[in-house]
Formats: C-alpha cells, sequence, structure tokens
C-alpha cells in the first residue's frame, strides 16, 4: 500500500503526553508516514497500551461498541482476544507495519456500510505534537499538498513534507550564494527583520500585548491578527505570500506599519478559510521563504545552538531531514556544521530547519564553556536500546 498517500487515521488510548509524542514520531519516521494520529472521532483504527492500568479495559470497551473499528493492542504478552490486533512490545517496526495493514483491510467493507467516523474523514485532525490529548483541539483540518488551491485547503493545513528534489523550487535560493559551501558559511545569513517575517513579528507582538483583533497595514495586503485564537487572516494566497515573503524590506516596501483595531464583523472571515493560518505555522513558512536556506544573522556559525522543544511537525512545514535534525538537537547542542555533517546533509536543509525553528523561538545560541569545549559525542547505537533510543536512530536513517 502507499502509506504516504493513504495513512490511516489512529487515535491513542493509554498513554501519557511523552509516549504520544513518541507514537507520533514513530509512525512518521520508522513507519514511514502509515499512520497519523488524530482526535477519537475521527480515526479509523484505535491502537491501545494494553499493559497500562486501564489498558485492558479500553480494549474491551472499543470491541463493545455497536460501530466498531479495528483495535490494536501493544502488549508485553498476547492478550489472547481474536478480534484485537496484537503487537508484541517492544514494537518493531515490520512488525507494527503489518498490524496496520491488517488493520486497514479490515476496513474495506460493502459500500453503504461505512461507520460514522469514515464519513467524517474531512475533519481529521492531527494531534498536537506540543502537548495536549486526543480531543483537546477542535479546529477542522485535513491533508494538503505543495500546490494546494483554496478549493483544497482547510482553515489551518496539516504538515506538509518537503522532498529534497523540491526544496530550491519552493523555498529558493541566492544568486552567487553558495549556502552549501563551507568557506561561504559566513556569508550564509539573512536578517528577519529585512523581510515579511521580521514585519509579522512586529505585528504578533502588537496584537498579544493589545489582546484585541488588529487589523494590519504593510504597504501590500490587507492582514487580521486574532489573538485569542492565535491566528492570522492574509487577504493572499500560498504563491503571494511565498512571493512576497522573500522580497527584501526595500523591495517590498514595508518599512514601517500601521494598524488599527478590526471592528468588522469576525465571522466573516470564516468564508475565506484558506486565508486563515495559525500564527506558528504561518511565522514558520516565512522564514522559510526568507531564509532561502540561509541562518538567521543572529546565531554565531561557530557555536553550537539546541533545541528548546520539539516543533509541533504535525502543523508546520516539514522541510528535507527536520525530523533527524531535531532528533539530534534535542539531544545536545552541536554547531550547524556538525549536525550537516553528522546527519550527512547538505548545509542548506539545517540552515532553513533553524531559520525557522528560531523564528518560532524554539533555538538556542549555547555559550557555555562546556558546550564548546568538548566535541559532540559519536552516534553509536547501544545493543539494549529503549523505545525512544530506537525511534530516534531510525529518524536519523531515514531520508525524512
Amino acid at each position: 500500500m502507499d502509506n504516504q498517500k493513504t495513512p490511516l487515521k489512529v487515535s491513542l488510548h493509554a498513554m501519557d503526553e511523552r509516549t504520544v509524542k513518541m507514537m507520533i514520531l514513530y509512525l512518521q519516521g520508522p513507519c514511514k508516514g502509515a499512520a497519523i494520529v488524530v482526535n477519537e472521532g475521527s480515526a479509523d483504527v484505535d491502537i491501545v497500551d494494553a499493559d497500562t492500568l486501564n489498558g485492558k479495559k479500553i480494549v474491551d470497551e472499543r470491541l463493545a461498541k455497536s460501530l466498531r473499528r479495528p483495535v490494536i493492542a501493544l502488549s508485553i504478552k498476547d492478550i489472547g482476544l481474536d478480534d484485537v490486533i496484537f503487537v508484541k512490545k517492544p514494537v518493531k517496526t515490520d512488525e507494527m507495519i503489518a498490524a496496520l495493514g491488517k488493520a486497514k483491510k479490515a476496513l474495506i467493507k460493502p459500500a453503504g456500510l461505512a461507520n460514522d467516523h469514515q464519513q467524517s474523514a474531512q475533519s481529521s485532525e492531527p494531534l498536537n505534537l506540543n502537548g495536549g490529548v486526543p480531543g483537546s483541539e477542535k479546529t477542522e483540518l485535513k491533508k494538503y499538498t505543495l500546490d494546494s488551491s483554496p478549493n483544497n485547503s482547510s482553515k489551518h493545513q496539516t504538515a506538509v513534507q518537503m522532498t529534497e528534489a523540491s526544496f530550491n523550487t519552493y523555498i529558493g535560493s541566492v544568486s552567487g550564494l553558495d549556502v552549501n559551501d563551507p568557506a561561504q558559511f559566513a556569508q550564509a545569513t539573512y536578517n528577519p527583520d529585512e523581510y515579511f517575517q521580521g514585519g509579522i513579528l512586529s505585528a504578533v507582538k502588537t496584537g498579544i500585548e493589545k489582546q484585541e483583533m488588529l487589523t494590519f497595514d504593510f504597504g501590500w495586503k490587507p492582514l487580521i491578527l486574532l489573538p485569542k485564537t492565535h491566528e492570522i487572516w492574509v487577504d493572499a494566497d500560498e504563491k503571494q505570500i511565498r512571493a512576497f515573503a522573500g522580497l527584501k524590506q526595500k523591495e517590498a516596501h514595508h518599512a514601517h506599519f500601521s494598524f488599527k483595531p478590526f471592528t468588522a464583523d469576525p465571522d466573516a472571515l470564516t468564508l475565506a478559510p484558506e486565508k486563515l493560518h495559525s500564527i506558528d505555522a504561518f511565522v514558520w513558512k516565512l522564514a522559510c521563504w526568507a531564509s532561502k536556506g540561509r541562518y538567521p544573522a543572529a546565531l554565531n556559525i561557530d557555536y553550537p545552538v539546541y533545541l528548546k522543544h520539539w516543533p509541533n511537525f504535525t502543523r508546520l512545514l516539514v522541510t528535507p531531514h527536520a525530523l533527524r535534525i531535531a532528533a539530534l538537537l534535542i539531544r545536545e547542542p552541536r554547531t550547524l556544521a556538525n549536525v550537516a555533517e553528522t546527519l550527512n546533509i547538505k548545509p542548506q536543509f539545517v540552515f532553513v530547519f533553524i531559520s525557522a525553528a528560531h523564528a518560532a523561538g524554539l533555538v538556542g545560541q549555547a555559550t557555555r564553556q562546556a558546550d564548546m569545549l568538548f566535541q559532540p559525542s559519536e552516534i553509536q547505537p547501544s545493543q539494549k536500546q529503549g523505545l525512544l533510543r530506537r525511534i530516534i536512530n531510525k529518524l536519523r536513517g531515514n531520508n525524512v
């Protein structure tokens, strides 16, 4: 089956927040997108950790429902139920993929017998990787592609995964600069304040401080900030935003912006849901387009950087190798060059990820003596690895 095009929508049960995050990454990375985690009401399949206190009870409850759907039970020992797809812990990737395949086959039914949750597929909502539990967010979402149009976009788009081949076309490049040449690393920087990214960050700060809906004038397209829902409405499609985001300030004529309270009916904004973006996802993409594969000038290329916490990859533009880069930097500080060398990838992929994560406030520069005195540890898999370590090693080995 084509896992990337038709991933199963799964709901997780009897798992704490840390385990949920690990499972999201596991399905994205080692399982190669065979499934995505969504809210319970939109799921096709239930995955339950049957070894937890309430795990067995939850399995029984799922099986007792009149409109049943496949249940995958993770357990050290087979729980002995014929109607449950059993996966032995510690979970092996091939066994999990096989279980997902069985669940998918079980979903194939004659016309007219589809479950209610299948009829609501368009409202599937990936789980927030930064925290929360299934059902904690209400925004309706669906997957989209890089060539999304107003006709197939929804209020908040889900993650878009970019390939290496599409990188330069979608992100862009700087004429006369080879960002992958170590001799040119010192010049491979950009200043966010010279781009639309800087203006948006200033607008967001203003709007959040005032805690009221504001309309901003950048001398371009109308923009409305909704601080209470952490959203931005922009009267432009993605191609227009991408082109504008890549222009320097002196070319884009938005050195200064003005704002005033938004007094129109907020419900009118929902008439064009494709123009409504979450602030985090919008800023993330603006940084990618402004950077063009460069890194922020505020960072010293010779000093290590670190990741404060995992980005919400379920809602963001996932640039090439983003998961592998995040897995490395969440472990310990490293220089950008060291990250590229360790993962054996082009520096531009590291730079663009760092630019986006820096814009989202997720990146810090390590300045302690100990951080710069020692070479980062080599990546050597141990003979006995926990689930999290196996996930990270898988992410490093896959071309994400």
